[in-house]
Parts: C-alpha cells; structure tokens; sequence
C-alpha cells in the first residue's frame, strides 16, 4: 500500500479544541504536497465553514462537506450533491423534536434555525465564520435539503433518536455523530466514505493508496473505504478500534504527528 492522497476530518482533528489551524498542522500539510501526496479535507461542515482553510492549506482539491452531502470545489462550485427525499424531510424533523432536540436545516448550503440563540448555535456560527438564517418553521424548505442536524447535549436523547431513525429511515437516511452533541442526518450513500471514492475516481487513486484521519463515528466510513486509517487520540474507543493506528490528541498536535510519523515515515 502506497500514501498517494490523505483526507482528514476538520473538528476534533485537524484543528485544535479552540478551533486553531497550528503551524504545525500548516507545516504537515505542505510537506505533504512536498513529498507529492494530494491533501483534501471532509468536514460536517458546509462548504462556507471550509472556505477558511483553503488558503493556508494551499487547498487545490474539492473540498467534502456536509458529511459528504455536497462536494464543492475552492470557488464553492458544486460538484455532487446528495438531498434528503422531500417527502421524508418533515417526518425525521419531527423523530428529532419528539426526542427534545433542536433541529437544524441545511438546504444546499444554506444553515436554517428555529432560535438563534438555541444550544450551540452561536459557537458554530463563530467557528464557522457565517450566520445561520431564522425561520418561523421549516415549511418550504423540505426539498434540496443536504443534512439536518438534531442538537443536544442530552447523549442518551440523540441516541435515541439515532436508533430510531436508522430503523425506520434506514433505506433513505444515515444518521451519525460528527460532534458529542451534534446527531447529523444526510442522504443514505452522503457519507465520508462517499468522498473517499469522490477522490479515489477524481485523481485516479486506487483506494489502498488512501489515508483517512478523523475522531469521530461519522469518520469511520471513511476509515473503512482507505487502505489506511488514523483515529485522533482524542475519539471514541469505538472510533479508535475501527481505525489502523491512533495518533495523539488534537490538543497535542494529534494531525501533525499522524503525518509524520505514519504517512512520511519521519
């Protein structure tokens, strides 16, 4: 197995717990396009909250977001995006309330809330860098839906409403944890591991030759179509077992250590 393309998650991995970009990741980054491996990055988040990286990262690759619900390329230019059915976009809204979570909406790339001062609204919209629109409900807007998000701080409440979801949705939707109070729900095939083959088809690299690095369980479908793949040291067990190796914590420059030490060899 060779190390042609890297692709890493963004919170929790390639940034630190404050949402730094260090010179350190920066400098992993560059060295990797030094030794001639392609970088490209995947996120939950939409395409504005990647927009930030392009430049310090010297970004040329299409950038995953949405939990691969939308790809777009660094002009922001769609490149393949993946809706929610509109007919079930209400009922799942409604699995998510009915759990007590607040429900974000993303359609295409634009960010709906109920309450702009609702749980963690505020912190995602600074690191984010851009505002969500507020809405008196969601009607309307049930069509071109990319991902909708239930939020919570309750761990056993999103559970839940995973479970139920996953079995009831289970031949439409996928619904995952990008963050510990963040249950995100996307198109059945929009997933991570929908970018890896994105790139893999895109630069022609087989998927052996492909690094993923994340930290948490919506990483683990990217984990599983990679030749190789590194859980932070920050994630999950879980997460940990269903990668190749674990690096340090992002609070300990986790990125930088898993590309020197198990993409360069250094």
């Amino acid at each position: 197995m060779g190390r042609r393309l890297v692709l890493s998650d963004v919170d929790g991995t390639l940034i630190t717990p404050d949402k730094t970009l260090t010179k350190s990741a920066i400098r992993a980054v560059h060295e990797l396009g030094d030794a001639g491996i392609i970088f490209a990055i995947t996120s939950a988040r939409p395409p504005q909250g990647l927009a930030m990286f392009v430049e310090p990262l010297q970004l040329t690759t299409p950038l995953g977001a949405l939990n691969g619900a939308l790809v777009v390329d660094g002009a922001m230019r769609v490149l393949e995006e993946l809706t929610i059915d509109a007919d079930i976009t209400a009922p799942i809204i409604d699995v998510l309330r009915s759990h007590d979570l607040s429900v974000w909406v993303y359609q295409g790339a634009d960010w709906f809330v109920l309450d702009e001062d609702g749980p963690h609204v505020q912190h995602e919209a600074r690191g984010l860098h851009y505002a969500p629109m507020k809405r008196a409900d969601f009607k309307g807007i049930e069509a071109g839906v990319t991902k909708l998000v239930g939020v919570s701080d309750d761990s056993e409440a999103s559970a839940a409403a995973a479970a139920v979801l996953n079995k009831h949705f289970d031949k439409s939707v996928s619904a995952t944890r990008s963050q510990s109070y963040f249950l995100d729900v996307t198109h059945l095939d929009a997933n991570k591991g929908s970018v890896v083959r994105f790139l893999s088809n895109e630069y022609d690299v087989a998927p052996d030759d492909i690094v993923t690095i994340g930290d948490m369980f919506n990483d683990v479908s990217m984990f599983t179509e990679s030749g190789f793949s590194i859980a932070m040291g920050n994630a999950d067990d879980g997460v940990q077992k269903a990668a190749s190796v674990v690096t340090k914590s992002n609070a300990d420059e986790g990125f930088a250590h898993a590309v020197n030490t198990f993409i360069l060899n250094r």
